[in-house]
């Protein structure tokens, strides 16, 4: 009836500030983390970062509580704090440090940097990124001799071996760029990709918002991109396989985790979950396997066979046993962890530590066969768990591996809201997808089919 208000739709919800309210926070323990880091540690580089990133923080939590005070749709804003944190606090002091490093100011990078582009140098000269256990012991540095990744991490350090130390050749800056470059491509995954019709399986901008954060904002993945960065493109790697395998795109799968796996060991369990996951009940599970196994193993024999054919005892000394703690030095992944304490204060506990770790390997595989994942999302879960145990158990271990389930469980959102279908399947048919509408339409909406991802959305 004309002049009439038109009643609000049956399943219309007041609008919530919760997200906001979670950046406020976010942002806001990131600064106290960034300015105690400034203040109390006692790294070079990481004190580096914390009093560049503090400046990042504060002023984004500054942001996200003057939006609250905003009406109207705020997503695009929202996303604009996001982009802003993440230059503030990852590539600015990453790019300030690179500089300063080639300068020839010290105490600019973590060992992991000179190690990776070191090894770079020795692929060039010899075919091989490793050097014996018997030459390590005899450097000044024997700590700086070994290069516990896999071969394909050196690829890495090939600028800084071609063109010599500048900034722009420091390896930092291509970590960064490959885990950027994954995260983009997961997102197009799990939106469908600019240009698309709206899909059923795609994933809401705020779940997609969150995943963006935890990778390049949360303040251990922002610390590692800035001083080392060698873990966030494995862990990148590892996402982008997910968001292939969600799309039932094996061979892509398989080629994604493959690459993490080339680069780093920490990467072969997420590809035995995704290999599970290609047994999910399909018709087509048996094909599925084949070409998710057959792009897994592509990198892997690029990087690793010529390698072990001129240099397998090279691999061994520094893969095998310097990462189980019996190089000639000690690593300095000693945090204190359940699998360090044993290893250094149980009798025998060097032998203990390892085969817990390898029975806690057999327990979640068995789990794994039991219950195997049916969604991408519950297999990032497996993952997350699985290397959490991993990184709690290893004799070897810091506090910084971390970051592999805090972005797992951060991509977990939006795989799950692909699953779940919410925000752009039905709800979107036929509308054009700018900010306006997605807030708009998102705010009329009650609790989708995850109500965890509603939650932090």
């Amino acid at each position: 009836m004309t002049g009439q208000a038109l009643a609000p739709p049956p399943y219309a919800v007041r609008v919530s500030n919760r997200p906001l309210f979670i950046d406020l926070a976010f942002y806001g323990l990131a600064a106290l983390f960034a300015g105690a880091t400034a203040l109390w540690t006692t790294l070079d580089s990481h004190a580096q970062w914390g009093a560049v990133a503090f400046g990042g923080y504060l002023p984004a939590a500054i942001c996200a509580a003057i939006l609250l005070a905003q009406p109207g749709p705020v997503w695009r804003r929202r996303a604009f704090i996001t982009v802003g944190a993440a230059l503030a606090v990852t590539a600015i002091p990453l790019l300030f440090m690179a500089i300063d490093r080639a300068a020839g100011v010290s105490g600019r990078a973590q060992e992991e940097v000179l190690v990776v582009e070191a090894s770079g140098v020795r692929l060039l000269d010899t075919g091989s990124p490793y050097l014996h256990a018997d030459v390590i012991s005899a450097l000044p540095d024997p700590l700086l001799g070994y290069n516990p990744y896999q071969p394909g991490m050196a690829l890495f350090g090939i600028p800084a071996a071609l063109f010599g130390q500048h900034w722009w050749t420091d390896a930092r800056i291509y970590f960064l760029l490959a885990a950027a470059a994954c995260a983009i491509g997961a997102v197009r995954l799990l939106r469908g990709g600019p240009g698309s019709s709206p899909d059923p399986t795609g994933a809401g901008k705020g779940p997609l918002l969150r995943a963006v954060q935890a990778t390049f904002v949360f303040p251990v993945c922002a610390l590692t991109f800035a001083t080392g960065g060698d873990d966030m493109p494995v862990v990148a790697l590892m996402v982008l396989a997910l968001a292939f395998a969600h799309r039932e795109r094996p061979l892509a799968a398989g080629l994604a985790v493959g690459a993490a796996a080339a680069l780093k060991l920490f990467a072969w369990p997420a590809a035995v979950v995704i290999a599970f996951l290609m047994l999910r009940g399909r018709d087509t599970r048996a094909t599925d396997l084949r070409r998710y196994l057959a792009g897994f193993a592509v990198p892997v024999a690029v990087t690793m066979l010529p390698v072990l054919a001129v240099d397998a005892r090279g691999f061994f000394d520094n893969v095998v046993a310097f990462g189980l703690g019996h190089g000639v030095v000690t690593s300095p992944a000693q945090s204190p962890l359940p699998g360090f304490l044993v290893a250094q204060y149980v009798p025998g506990g060097d032998l203990i530590a390892p085969a817990l770790l390898g029975l806690a390997a057999l327990v979640i595989a068995g789990l794994l066969w039991t219950r195997p994942p049916v969604t991408a999302a519950s297999a990032a879960l497996w993952c997350a768990a699985g290397l959490s145990a991993a990184f709690l158990l290893m004799p070897s271990t810091r506090f910084g591996y971390l970051l592999y389930p805090v972005v797992l469980l951060g991509w977990w959102l939006p795989l799950r809201d692909a699953v779940a279908g919410t925000v752009t399947g039905t709800l979107f048919q036929g509308l054009a997808q700018d900010d306006e509408v997605v807030d708009e339409l998102e705010e009329e909406t009650g609790l989708g089919p995850s109500i965890a991802v509603e939650w932090w959305r």
